[in-house]
């Protein structure tokens, strides 16, 4: 006997974003849902900020830290490239707002269950799957499910010809003056020292005169130390943004896997991989939320008509090749990824650029920001893709 037709594991974006969904399906179709989240410790991921964009309102709107309708690049040079990006809301969401949200839904909904444990093990039976787990005070737990959807991030990188890390530490901050724009965001600031290979930039979300995310992020093979991270966000802070006396009221620190490897959506029949375990984060960029509000749209869609709810390929073939390709350049150092991105945002409407990024744009458009690339270094890469081997990456 199954104890739920559906088992979401872990409480990250895509889960909690997948149990959204299910708890607001027709009443007629409503399936029973087991979400697992794990206790406070190690494997609960840390707070975190979430950006995206949309046109006009979306679901989340309420608990939105803040948005806009402005795009900022500084070049390496120093010059200044604003443009505004209307239909569509660059936005900002923390994920204890977002967890707090989804959690005042699901109290509502008798159908979906939260369970605290640690999963183990998730292993296919007869007519879905098996989940073994253990609560916070040792006990053993096992459940069946009809589908299980499990969001935790892998052990180790599916192989692949490339990858690069984007690493990134930020300071919310609170200066002494108004020193921020907040109608304008800085999406990347190109005035700091690049790395040889891949790219760093600044970035600057403002919800206030006075107060904003600011971060450090890089392109590369590796993180960084503490140490070196504070130091980059000391000299950005005061150095390019000038911003004087300010207070840091909190951090945030993450590691985002930017790689050409392919991740699988199934391993096994009714078991299902979905949000960064399963190739929703975008390789040229790192986003990763509005692929995963597709994925879980669909899967719940799926499943309302009664549809197999294989999640869906997060991202197109057509923009998997090209971001494979710009990953090759990156780390080949062919291309210097600063005046890469300064020139795509001089030459291309910001709006078009964001479609762009997100999958969104006709084969004409792709084209057309295609061709505001170093082509023939873009060529070469095309090139060694043709020809390299898919390897494992060698770090967790």
């Amino acid at each position: 006997m199954r104890d739920a037709d559906v088992a979401i594991v872990g409480a990250g974006a895509a889960g909690l974003s997948l149990a959204y969904r299910l708890a607001r399906a027709d009443p007629a179709r409503r399936p029973s849902v087991l979400l697992f989240e794990p206790p406070p410790g190690p494997l609960r991921p840390p707070s975190r900020t979430w950006c995206f964009w949309e046109p006009g309102p979306g679901p989340y709107d309420a608990v939105l830290t803040a948005e806009w309708q402005r795009l900022r690049v500084h070049t390496p040079e120093g010059r200044r490239i604003e443009d505004g990006i209307a239909p569509l809301r660059y936005k900002m969401i923390r994920s204890d707002d977002f967890e707090a949200f989804v959690g005042r839904e699901l109290a509502h909904r008798d159908h979906v269950r939260r369970i605290e444990a640690t999963v183990e093990t998730v292993d296919a039976v007869a007519d879905g799957a098996e989940i073994r787990a253990r609560t916070a005070d040792g006990r053993p737990l096992t459940v069946r499910a009809r589908w299980v959807f499990d969001s935790r991030p892998l052990g180790s990188l599916p192989a692949a010809r490339t990858t690069l890390l984007q690493h990134f530490h930020g300071w919310f901050v609170r200066a002494a003056r108004p020193v921020f724009d907040p109608a304008c965001v800085d999406l990347m600031d190109f005035r700091v020292p690049q790395p040889p290979h891949g790219l760093a930039f600044g970035y600057v979300l403002p919800t206030s005169p006075r107060e904003a995310l600011v971060e450090y992020t890089e392109f590369s093979g590796a993180p960084l130390s503490r140490t070196a991270y504070e130091a980059a966000l000391d000299r950005y802070t005061h150095g390019a943004l000038g911003l004087g006396a300010f207070e840091v009221t909190a951090t945030e620190t993450g590691v985002i896997p930017m790689t050409d490897a392919r991740f699988a959506r199934r391993t096994a029949p009714s078991v299902f991989r979905i949000g960064a375990a399963g190739g929703a984060t975008r390789p040229s960029t790192g986003y990763t939320f509005a692929a995963v509000q597709r994925q879980t749209r669909a899967v719940a869609a799926a499943l309302a008509a009664g549809r197999h709810p294989l999640p869906p390929v997060p991202h197109s073939a057509r923009s998997r090749a090209m971001d494979a390709v710009l990953l090759r350049a990156l780390d080949s150092g062919r291309v210097g990824g600063a005046e890469v991105f300064s020139k795509l945002f001089s030459q291309v409407p910001a709006e078009r650029l964001l479609r762009f990024l997100d999958g969104r744009t006709r084969l004409h458009e792709d084209l057309s920001v295609g061709a505001h690339t170093p082509v023939l270094p873009m060529l070469r890469s095309v090139m060694d893709l043709s020809r390299l081997p898919r390897s494992p990456f060698p770090r967790p």
